[in-house]
């Protein structure tokens, strides 16, 4: 059986405060897009364990490998036989995507599908939380407000897919730790869904990346994408995440051929 882990954006993030144990609150929108992995588990007939990669290259040894990682857990409580795993990367790593937590998230519903466990998705959200903060979102994969450390999720009206977008990432990553370790939280909420303007051009100084403000420093090229993506005709831009991918929204997908020269660059829908 495949299916495929799509990725996710981030429409504003703001880093609100910093928690006593270490980690930080924070308030985002996040919204899925149609970038994606392919994954495809099959039972293992020999009854030996298999993972096999292909696409972008992905580092570490398999164990630690976050598919895996879902595997494991869902084997620990459920006692599930051995599988065969194939993963293709679409998704680049480092880049704010949620890739490896939407693979993840992909892992633990496709193992309840094949072998019939008939987890709901509160119990599954609940397992994804024990692999990442950004996992328990791929579960339902819909539009939605996170909060805390980003696990706890409401719905949200949120409402983007007529809207094309180009996705940027350089050739550098932003490893996450390092962001958070150098945010200042703001203090800021984000604004509710109900009183944004409905026009993403009236965006900019409302739907914030408080990140934006640690990683533009010392990467300016990220600054350099976002004006680049504007002069395509971008509605409203942003960085995903920590980092370092930035999109920009668009009503047509615009002619991007031979920009951003080295670049992981995708263009298609939102949702």
């Amino acid at each position: 059986m495949i299916i495929f882990p799509n990725a996710k954006i981030n429409l504003g993030l703001r880093v609100t405060s910093r928690r006593p144990d270490g980690y930080h609150n924070i308030e985002t929108l996040i919204v899925p897009v149609g970038l994606a992995d392919a994954l495809e588990v099959t039972p293992a007939i020999d009854g030996r364990f298999g993972f096999t990669a292909s696409g972008i290259a992905i580092g570490g040894d398999t164990e630690s490998n976050i598919c895996v990682r879902a595997f494991r857990l869902m084997q620990k409580y459920y006692s599930i036989p051995a599988v065969k795993i194939f993963l293709h990367k679409a998704i680049p790593a480092g880049a704010g995507l949620g890739g490896g937590s939407s693979d993840a998230a992909f892992m633990l519903k496709l193992l309840n599908r094949i072998f019939s466990l008939k987890i709901c998705n509160k119990e599954l959200s609940s397992m994804a939380a024990e692999l990442g903060s950004d996992c328990p979102f791929f579960i339902e994969n819909k539009p939605c407000l996170a909060t805390d450390r980003g696990e706890m999720l409401q719905p949200s009206e949120m409402n983007i897919a007529r809207l094309s977008i180009v996705i940027v990432k350089p050739e550098f990553s932003v490893a996450t730790a390092w962001a958070y370790k150098n945010i200042k939280p703001s203090g800021i909420s984000l604004p509710g869904v109900e009183t944004l303007p409905g026009n993403p051009r009236d965006w900019k100084c409302l739907l914030v990346n408080d990140f934006e403000s640690v990683v533009i420093p010392s990467r300016p090229e990220i600054e350099v994408i976002k004006q680049e993506l504007v002069k395509l005709g971008a509605l409203y831009t942003s960085m995903s995440g920590s980092g370092s991918a930035v999109f920009g929204l668009f009503n047509q997908l615009p002619e991007y051929n031979g920009l951003f020269n080295g670049m992981f660059v995708w263009g298609g829908t939102v949702g």
